[in-house]
């Protein structure tokens, strides 16, 4: 939405399988020679050695892309049947890693290199693909973790002639017998503890249904001229609000809006607000993004620092809620430090609730929205909900509310894909948010006759949550006064005080 910080269609773009073919050797910035790292590469010792892995997996003579073995595991439950393996490496030299995959969704990547960690995954069933990821080291690391994994709920899958090429300390490759007397370490977890990848934390099988917070209100406490929480509160019965947005306002310093001016740190304003609905008797959650300003993903480096910068609004208002509105080129930019971030916070905030809101288009979610979920889950983190922008995918045929519900449907369906879900699963999982009055697309409008059939419609899929954007635009606009198509702080549309949020609080999942 153009409503300043706004959001709006995402561009296209995507964490993908990149199939490459062979081995990429780079010229790092460190001097010693380029050496493939591994131990024990491709299982070729015809055991783990080297590695440490699930019980789930194995060194198989059948299927094997290269020599006479492979590794094979079998995911189950929340056990992702993960190998690891930490191996040394030198300050501020880049590096490759790749290998040979088949099967259903199986992930490769690195953790622990002290800037940007990566990952990608392939699903190319019983053929053998290359997969290929590249990273630089921090100014310190010494060390990182390497990771080949399958996903939930799917078949077998095998890795082979796995690389970790680049400068080696001491300018010596990996070694026969360095792979033979490379200790193993087979356990029944899914990960090793510094695996940036799903480990049963909570994203293999559905998180618990959250039963609260069914019909939180976005809210602008500081933009386009906010109504006092007090007469919100009054004049519609919500006590449910997204406080929207935390951007950085540089040095990844998180402040309102973006704003030198509003930073966390030091807030009062906002502050008095969440105390005042707690006060009402409801809660919060604050949404970090939107579609303009810098979001502290971009700026902040590495997944500890951004957790920090995270953290520390987690802190200021003692947050149990999250939302994650990463648009327009946050959308696919540092996903994995991203997600690695919010598997730290998770770790660290055992009660926080996590929601990944993504734009719509006529088809359910993006491309970009839907490899942010696979992300998500490659690194391990817990999506508690993904909320679909429920508007601004243009109005090409029929009425808004037949409409607005294919996409939603579309987008459960979408779900049930990505995790494995049933449709009650997914639905449990999904919030549906609309856009009050009119829109950034001239084609759509939703009226409060609209939000009743939409909420009928989500009443009866048991959705986790039904919001709108945004309490801010809920009054009639000015007649006097020049008012934008969609503005920031009106409807555009008849109404009363509060119309759409009166019906909003209606529901109750």
């Amino acid at each position: 939405m153009s409503t300043k910080p706004t959001r709006t269609l995402a561009a296209a773009c995507a964490v993908a399988a990149l199939g490459l073919g062979g081995l990429v050797a780079l010229d790092g910035p460190a001097s010693a020679g380029t050496a493939q790292l591994l131990a024990n590469p491709g299982f070729e010792s015809g055991s783990l050695s080297g590695w440490t892995c699930s019980t789930a997996d194995k060194a198989v003579t059948s299927p094997v892309a290269d020599g006479g073995y492979a590794l094979s595991g079998t995911p189950a439950g929340t056990d992702y049947a993960q190998c690891s393996q930490t191996v040394a490496v030198l300050p501020n030299s880049s590096y490759t890693l790749s290998g040979k995959v088949y099967g259903n969704y199986v992930y490769l990547g690195d953790t622990g290199t002290g800037t940007s960690d990566t990952s990608t995954w392939a699903s190319p069933g019983s053929s053998w693909q290359t997969l290929s990821t590249s990273f630089t080291t921090g100014a310190s690391t010494t060390s990182v973790t390497v990771w080949v994994h399958g996903w939930y709920g799917q078949p077998a899958f095998g890795a082979d002639t796995l690389s970790l090429t680049g400068p080696a300390p001491g300018g010596s490759s990996a070694s026969p017998s360095a792979s033979a007397s490379a200790s193993t370490s087979v356990s029944a977890s899914a990960s090793a503890s510094a695996s940036a990848s799903p480990s049963g934390s909570g994203t293999a099988t559905p998180p618990p249904a959250d039963t609260g917070f069914r019909h939180p209100v976005y809210f602008m406490p500081l933009e386009n001229s906010p109504q006092a929480v007090s007469d919100i509160v009054s004049g519609s019965g919500e006590n449910e609000f997204l406080l929207a947005f935390v951007l950085d306002s540089g040095n990844c310093t998180p402040a309102w809006g973006g704003s030198t001016g509003s930073p966390v740190s030091s807030d009062t304003a906002v502050l008095s607000d969440v105390n005042a609905i707690r006060a009402a008797g409801g809660d919060v959650s604050v949404s970090f993004g939107g579609y303009n300003g810098t979001e502290l993903g971009a700026t902040c480096g590495g997944s500890s620092a951004l957790a920090a910068a995270y953290q520390k609004v987690i802190d200021k208002y003692r947050l149990t809620r999250i939302d994650l509105d990463w648009e327009g080129d946050d959308l696919d930019a540092n996903m994995a430090v991203r997600w690695q971030a919010i598997k730290q916070l998770e770790s660290a905030n055992p009660s926080l609730k996590v929601t990944l809101t993504i734009p719509a288009t006529t088809v359910g979610l993006p491309d970009t929205g839907k490899d942010e979920i696979r992300q998500a889950i490659a690194n391990g983190a817990r999506i508690d909900r993904v909320n679909l922008m429920d508007f601004d995918f243009g109005l090409t045929s029929g009425t808004q509310t037949a409409a607005a519900e294919s996409v939603a449907m579309q987008t459960a369906a979408q779900l049930q894909s990505l995790y494995g879900w049933d449709s009650a699963t997914a639905w449990a999982h999904l919030g549906v948010q609309l856009m009050n009055g009119h829109t950034d697309q001239p084609s759509e409008l939703y009226t409060q006759s609209t939000f009743t059939d939409l909420l009928g419609f989500v009443q009866a899929n048991h959705a986790a949550q039904f919001s709108y954007w945004d309490v801010n635009r809920d009054r009639a606009c000015d007649p006097s006064t020049v008012h934008y198509w969609a503005d920031g702080a009106c409807s555009s549309v008849t109404q009363n005080p509060y119309d759409f949020t009166k019906i909003l609080v209606k529901y109750a999942g």
